[in-house]
């Protein structure tokens, strides 16, 4: 049988958020409500602690539409928002639903509302109501996947991502708290019932918490331990992010340069996590390689690497005495674009297009990877050698605009087709959604 609970100290509150600064004066945070108890008391909470400093915060609800009735508990979670003091929205989750990994898929459907609303309107904050009994269910799961350290140090208090930071203050706060929260406060909360649904792994270990707590496996026990192996994991990414500064050379052309040596003289736990860092970087996936594909490029590497090699989306090739990542053009998908536009392409360039005037193309336009054959072009009819700027291995790669008559642009080499003009390729710049160091895994 869970306590009762007690209900959050504000001075308890605000030092779990001092742990999360520094923010900016007059900050703006968003938090994300889904109208259970953890989010509704976390809004509260935060927004006492906003207004005590001249902070704003916006509450934002998301729809998945995933079940009847969500669009009616989400107006009346805003609605209950908006009574307590504060400004809240309502978002929707608009396309088709998944029908597999519903949960995994509307959670990354949420996050991408969340985030996108926030960079819209240079938010830099957005506060998530996970807490201790979160953390030690994440803790459990991941044993339960056969995670390494990276997955039992479950989640961080803070997670800085492209256009915004992600704030968890409520790791070390149990459930039954923030219950207690609100009934001091006399607020009602929504019980979602996909919280008892067992066909979800994280429901299954929720009911099993009275046992695992005999066995002495409590939500505080289990997330202290994921706090022990955060401290690991962030000790860790340090020793790799030094080792990276001395090992590495990153090109805004898109390629990497490693020193074998270097690597071979780190601790292999850290030289496997230098390398998949650079591979992810240079190849733009959003997951590492597999623990015994990369081992296997390890083993090749330390033997003296001599015909080169591919994984994760790049070739590894021999250099004198250095090694050249590089990533696979075959592996880059060209993408359709239209003058104004945004895009992030293939995970490493940020790639802005002008808007079309009269002296500019701006139908059929496709953002790809040069290719062979552009780059053996380019090489044979540039005033200046391409091979000066970047090396012949990864020129096929690099990012071009062609329209309905073939290759228009390739900003990295100050090429333009025919007469000269305003370029549609405003911004062509390496901006690898995989930095080779990100910010260290927090403890807070």
């Amino acid at each position: 049988m869970q306590p009762r609970g007690q209900a959050v100290d504000p001075q308890a509150f605000s030092n779990l958020m001092g742990r999360l600064a520094p923010f900016e004066p007059e900050a703006h945070l968003a938090v994300a409500v889904s109208g259970g108890a953890d989010s509704s008391a976390l809004a509260l909470l935060l927004n006492d602690w906003a207004l005590a400093r001249g902070f704003q915060v916006t509450a934002l609800v998301v729809d998945h539409g995933l079940r009847a009735g969500s669009a009616a508990e989400a107006r009346d979670t805003v609605k209950t928002l908006s009574n307590q003091g504060l400004g809240a929205q309502m978002l929707r989750v608009r396309g088709p639903k998944a029908r597999a990994n519903i949960q995994a898929a509307a959670r990354a459907a949420r996050y991408r509302l969340l985030t996108d609303w926030c960079a819209r309107r240079g938010v830099l904050h957005l506060v998530l109501g996970h807490h201790r009994n979160d953390q030690a269910e994440t803790l459990l799961l991941r044993l339960g996947r056969g995670s390494g350290l990276d997955g039992l140090a479950a989640m961080a208090p803070v997670v800085e991502s492209r256009d915004v930071r992600l704030l968890r203050p409520l790791l070390e706060v149990p459930r039954q708290d923030l219950e207690a929260t609100l009934r001091a406060r006399g607020v009602t909360w929504i019980e979602d019932p996909s919280n008892r649904d067992r066909t979800h792994g994280r429901v299954r270990i929720r009911q099993l918490g009275d046992a695992l707590a005999h066995e002495g496996l409590t939500a505080a026990r289990l997330a202290a331990t994921a706090a022990h192996l955060a401290r690991a994991r962030a000790a860790l990414e340090f020793t790799v992010a030094d080792l990276l500064a001395r090992a590495a050379s990153p090109d805004p052309a898109g390629h990497l340069w490693l020193n074998p040596e270097s690597l071979g003289r780190a601790p292999q736990e850290v030289r496997l996590r230098a390398l998949a860092r650079a591979l992810m970087m240079v190849g733009g996936a959003d997951y590492a390689p597999r623990l015994t594909s990369l081992t296997r490029l390890e083993a090749k590497i330390l033997g003296g690497l001599r015909r080169g090699a591919t994984l994760g989306g790049c070739r590894i090739l021999p250099r004198r005495r250095r090694l050249l990542l590089v990533r696979e053009a075959a592996a880059a998908r060209p993408v359709r674009v239209a003058p104004g536009q945004r895009l992030h392409w293939d995970g490493r360039f940020e790639i802005r297009l002008r808007r079309a005037d009269s002296r500019t193309t701006g139908s059929n336009l496709t953002v790809g990877p040069l290719g062979s054959a552009g780059w053996a072009s380019l090489s044979r009819t540039s005033d200046e050698t391409c091979r000066d700027v970047v090396p012949a291995a990864a020129g096929p790669a690099i990012p071009a605009l062609f329209d309905r008559r073939g290759l228009l642009e390739v900003a990295l080499l100050g090429y333009r087709r025919g007469a000269k003009g305003s370029n549609l390729l405003q911004i062509c710049r390496f901006s690898p959604q995989n930095a080779l160091t990100s910010a260290r895994f927090t403890v807070a």
